[in-house]
């Protein structure tokens, strides 16, 4: 993504947690930085959403930015809160689920 949004933020420091808002009964998400090489992405959860289990042919990271996630990977339960990171490995299965209201930034690297 090139567009007006990510050239407002590039250059400054921005609050993340602030920069998506929760919306109810829905998953809310923003793309700060969209490149060949990666993306950025904000999200708002709230209570009771999520993203059904997938694979992704990268790592995939995780910074659980207000609130507390839990994904499952591989397999296995992990539960983050609010400054805690969480690094999906590539072609394992995972979901996100939002027992509460969580925000995090999803990180990829190609």
């Amino acid at each position: 993504m090139t567009g007006k949004h990510t050239a407002a933020i590039m250059g400054q420091a921005i609050a993340l947690a602030g920069h998506v808002e929760y919306a109810k009964d829905a998953i809310v998400s923003k793309t700060l930085l969209d490149k060949r090489t990666g993306t950025l992405t904000l999200f708002a959860f709230d209570a009771g959403q999520g993203l059904s289990e997938h694979t992704s042919p990268y790592d995939a990271t995780v910074l659980i930015l207000d609130g507390e996630g839990t994904l499952l990977i591989g397999g296995r339960t992990v539960k983050a809160r609010a400054g805690e990171l969480v690094i999906m490995p590539a072609n394992v299965p995972h979901d996100v689920r939002a027992e509460q209201p969580f925000k995090m930034l999803l990180i990829m690297i190609r």
